[in-house]
């Protein structure tokens, strides 16, 4: 018996959410518009873990003449690992992307990723919620919820969680924005080794 009720109280205390304590507030979910990365002709040095993958080198963000956004990562020496193209409308174009590493798992798991990064979420079915520290802006997702979580008064973002019904799968931090840029941006998934880690290159 007693093994049952603790067997039980596991099951339970595994399918609670750690969200379940936000309260529903209101406010402005476009105040976190104000932190969209304002990209043109952007570089950083990166490190980005895939799996068992370990790549290096330089990142770039361009901004296009019709507004799409192209994100291309190579090594120092000009070798490509992947080139990919977000359109104005939300699309998602894959140009290029290293053979040993183009599959269909790790290219959704990449867009996924850097869409958190660009920050731009539909904001249609946002919804604001807080805690005693912070506001989270919760948009629904298939899956779960994106929380894009600030300051309460949504003067500076702490972080991105990308969530499942219960818990944070993906982590994303952007930090010391400068003329709208951030200097620092580190993606971190929770399950599984797939990171990625921008610092700023100043031309």
């Amino acid at each position: 018996m007693r093994y049952l009720l603790l067997s039980s109280l596991l099951l339970i205390t595994g399918c609670t959410s750690v969200y379940k304590g936000l309260q529903s507030t209101t406010g402005d979910v476009h105040c976190i518009e104000q932190f969209r990365p304002q990209f043109a002709n952007t570089l950083y040095s990166t490190q980005v873990d895939v799996m068992k993958h370990h790549l290096s080198g330089l990142l770039f963000f361009k901004q296009m003449p019709d507004s799409s956004l192209r994100v291309v990562f190579a090594n120092e020496m000009g070798f490509k690992f992947f080139d990919f193209e977000f359109t104005k409308d939300g699309g998602f174009v894959k140009h290029y992307m290293l053979p040993k590493m183009d599959k269909k798992a790790v290219v959704k798991t990449l867009r996924g990723d850097f869409e958190l990064a660009l920050l731009r979420p539909d904001l249609q079915h946002a919804t604001i919620k807080r805690d005693s520290n912070y506001q989270y802006i919760v948009v629904p997702t298939a899956k779960g919820n994106n929380y894009y979580i600030t300051d309460t008064m949504c003067t500076q973002l702490m972080h991105i969680e990308k969530s499942s019904r219960r818990k944070p799968v993906v982590k994303a931090w952007l930090t010391n924005y400068k003329a709208g840029v951030p200097d620092s941006i580190e993606i971190r998934h929770q399950q599984f080794k797939f990171n990625i880690s921008l610092q700023r290159v100043q031309k």
